[in-house]
């Protein structure tokens, strides 16, 4: 079983790496002033904002699978994630900045809540931030000044200070991160490409009626993303979130079954409903009517 790293603490990864830290709850990291670090597989209690340098060049592991990066991107971690690489003993020498701070420097404060905004740090798989330079510059000089500000003898007003960075640098993280997808329009509209050929593929092959309606947690897994990526991705790209956009794409099936001449009951069994009602609450919710009404409608026009 790999050794795994306890960061339940910033000071315990800082003191994995020989850093002495003046603050308790936070962290700030320069990785160039250390001679080489050992490789570590870590299970964070703490959050944490990653910016690595132009030599990265290892394999990390991010929850189940590998972490796609590249030098100069951003990984975000959360409390309760693993991410790392197995120690094997191996030392290198690493470049870059790291932000660890404990949920508890938050406590009071308006990031305490609005941080479960960012939901970049729950982003599994291929997701990490690739900035420019001069987004790299300006996570740089943040994380500079936050290490400055560690330095000083603790005030009472030391922690809103240290807050305020940490703000700073979520903020700037969610700019870039949105940045990112819409600079990356190609890639998104091919995400979305795939994403209606998984869907028409599931009901084109009558996965719906063992599985049911599909889950934004199956969707995302068979796209290899995190559910959250992908609901950010399809809020971008189509202003729907990941499970309006299924409900939408099960309706469109269910009105060209009821146009058909199907009952309303086999549409619902055949899309996957354990129970006619729930189709026809969810028929309602997004048409506005009933799927009998429709019928009406439709069969008034024709006539």
């Amino acid at each position: 079983m790999s050794k795994i790293l306890r960061v339940t603490k910033p000071s315990d990864y800082s003191a994995w790496v020989g850093q002495t830290d003046p603050h308790e709850l936070v962290s700030v990291i320069d990785y160039s002033n250390m001679e080489s670090v050992r490789m570590s597989l870590n299970r964070y209690e703490v959050y944490g904002l990653f910016l690595m340098g132009d030599d990265a060049s290892f394999d990390l592991v991010y929850g189940t699978g590998q972490y796609d990066y590249s030098a100069g991107t951003l990984i975000c971690v959360a409390p309760g994630q693993l991410g790392g690489k197995e120690d094997t003993g191996e030392f290198v020498h690493l470049s870059g900045w790291a932000v660890l701070f404990h949920p508890d420097i938050l406590q009071g404060t308006g990031l305490e809540r609005d941080i479960r905004s960012f939901s970049f740090f729950e982003y599994r798989v291929s997701e990490a931030l690739h900035m420019t330079p001069e987004e790299r510059d300006i996570m740089t000089a943040l994380m500079r000044q936050l290490q400055h500000e560690l330095q000083f003898p603790s005030d009472h007003i030391q922690n809103r200070i240290i807050v305020g960075f940490i703000n700073l640098l979520l903020r700037y993280s969610q700019r870039f991160y949105d940045r990112q997808f819409v600079t990356r329009k190609i890639v998104n509209n091919d995400v979305l490409a795939r994403f209606e050929q998984l869907l028409h593929k599931f009901f084109e092959n009558g996965e719906q009626l063992e599985k049911g309606i599909p889950s934004v947690q199956y969707c995302a897994e068979q796209l290899c993303m995190s559910p959250n990526y992908l609901s950010d991705l399809m809020k971008r790209t189509t202003g729907d979130t990941t499970a309006a956009y299924i409900k939408r794409y099960v309706i469109q099936l269910a009105k060209n079954r009821l146009a058909s001449g199907m009952k309303s009951s086999e549409v619902a069994y055949s899309l996957g409903f354990d129970y006619p009602q729930h189709f026809a609450r969810l028929f309602k919710n997004i048409e506005g009517i009933t799927p009998s009404e429709y019928v009406r409608r439709r069969t008034a026009v024709k006539r």
